[in-house]
């Protein structure tokens, strides 16, 4: 059931300036008005989506002037699809904004004392930088607004895409995706075109029927391309076909792959892909600051990996800076994930260790360790406030050094007490949401004092950010 749009407009507002997560603020008679859609300097008639004493939400519905630094697009589906909201504004104004981001985030929420924080570190390029992305089949067209009333175009069309922002059975239908670099669009667009040929079913997420669901590709700067399609109907012969062709067609693909999804939700992280052809995974080359050092990641089709590989390597780099490492340390990697921020630190470290949650990311970093013959890391799988205990210290050592990479959410209270109880001389925390960081360090602020901040930028034309904290024990 959706809710009923808000009745309320205001005309004529002018947006003064950035605040956080793509949304921007106008004030009206001392209201500050966070509006989405929108840059410093557009003035714009508005309609207020939530009103509370001191603040509202709103969207634009008309813009009386645009402002003077806008650009044009370069994506013909921009403001649409939802994954680029800041196509609209030149590179540099967008680092401008997320530099301020940072900023304003850790000195409002976290209230600590902080250091000059260093100039943002701009990605390269700025397009075709994901190596993951995922699409989706459906056969529920979007419509925009100039086509509603086309009799031409049907709402009940096979497309393939992206989800409509705030629609979970509405695909957007891309014709030419720019996150990543060919042949993810031709791969996409064939396979939409053949299964229109063909007569097979697009996925009816209300229904829950149809055979083609999603596809998931992961091309590597090693030259690697896996592909994982996924069918929301175990059609056996069908997906030969399908398979056997995408083979012949895209002699690229190294790893060809599918899963059988007939869950009501997305998520694969709980079935069993069956390769097809090729290892039945991809490796990616992650360089450090000196040309030799090369590490080799292997990444399954459930793997977690950075997705922009040219910025994880300078998240890294900048991650082993702030580590200030010797050669003598044992740096703890908490959140490690499948190892890959610890293994590139391992050179620089005595001994990393690396705790994780997910059993099987933990059989990634140790497989990972493997491939690139390091021979000082271990990781083990756990809960970080179970894992690290008198014992363990006693059997692993206890930290010099402590890097920490938690999700969105941030880390937990009971974290933060091992944390403070561990007293590590150093902690790095990589975050990529300042908001949950800065809450993170006003609770670690008794024992830690922050001495460096750094903001990396890994999503070019997006309001996401991640963010570099170098923390010092008092």
């Amino acid at each position: 059931m959706r809710r009923k749009r808000s009745s309320i407009t205001l005309s004529n507002l002018l947006i003064e300036d950035y605040a956080a997560e793509g949304k921007c603020i106008a004030r009206q008679d001392g209201k500050v008005i966070f509006v989405e859609g929108v840059v410093p300097g557009d003035r714009v008639d508005i309609r207020i989506l939530k009103s509370k004493k001191d603040w509202a939400e709103a969207v634009p519905i008309a813009f009386i002037e645009k402002a003077k630094e806008r650009v044009d697009p370069f994506c013909a589906h921009f403001g649409v699809c939802g994954g680029c909201q800041w196509q609209m504004l030149p590179y540099a104004k967008q680092l401008q904004y997320k530099q301020q981001q940072v900023e304003q985030t850790l000195q409002r929420i976290g209230k600590v004392a902080l250091p000059t924080i260093l100039p943002i570190a701009g990605a390269s390029p700025t397009t075709g930088y994901r190596n993951k992305i995922e699409y989706t089949f459906g056969n529920k067209r979007y419509l925009l607004p100039s086509e509603l009333g086309n009799e031409e175009i049907s709402s009940q069309s096979n497309v393939a895409g992206f989800h409509a922002r705030g629609f979970f059975d509405k695909i957007v239908d891309i014709d030419t995706c720019h996150l990543q670099t060919s042949p993810s669009n031709e791969l996409r667009n064939f396979i939409k075109a053949l299964a229109l040929q063909k007569g097979w079913t697009f996925y009816d997420s209300r229904a829950h029927q149809g055979y083609l669901r999603n596809l998931q590709l992961r091309l590597c700067r090693s030259g690697e391309l896996m592909v994982n399609l996924i069918v929301g109907e175990d059609k056996p012969k069908q997906t030969r076909e399908l398979l056997e062709v995408l083979q012949e067609k895209f002699p690229a693909i190294t790893t060809l792959l599918y899963t059988v999804n007939t869950k009501w939700n997305d998520s694969i992280q709980d079935l069993q892909p069956v390769v097809f052809s090729g290892k039945g995974y991809v490796e990616e080359i992650l360089r450090g600051k000196d040309p030799e050092e090369i590490y080799r990641f292997k990444i399954g089709p459930l793997s977690f990996f950075q997705t922009n590989t040219s910025q994880a390597e300078t998240l890294y780099r900048l991650t082993a800076e702030a580590a200030a490492l010797t050669g003598r340390e044992t740096l703890y990697d908490l959140y490690c994930g499948t190892g890959s921020i610890g293994i590139f630190l391992s050179r620089k470290a005595g001994r990393i260790v690396g705790v994780e949650q997910v059993a099987a990311a933990i059989e990634d970093a140790k497989e990972n360790a493997k491939i690139n013959q390091i021979e000082n890391a271990s990781f083990f799988a756990g809960d970080v406030i179970d894992v690290c205990t008198d014992e363990f210290f006693a059997g692993q050592g206890r930290p010099d050094v402590i890097v920490t990479d938690p999700p969105r959410a941030g880390m937990h209270e009971t974290l933060i007490d091992k944390l403070l109880e561990i007293a590590a001389s150093t902690v790095v925390y990589v975050s990529c949401n300042p908001a949950t960081q800065a809450r993170d360090l006003q609770r670690l602020d008794r024992v830690y004092q922050v001495t460096h901040v750094q903001p990396v930028d890994m999503f070019p034309h997006t309001h996401h950010i991640e963010n570099i904290v170098q923390l010092k024990r008092r």
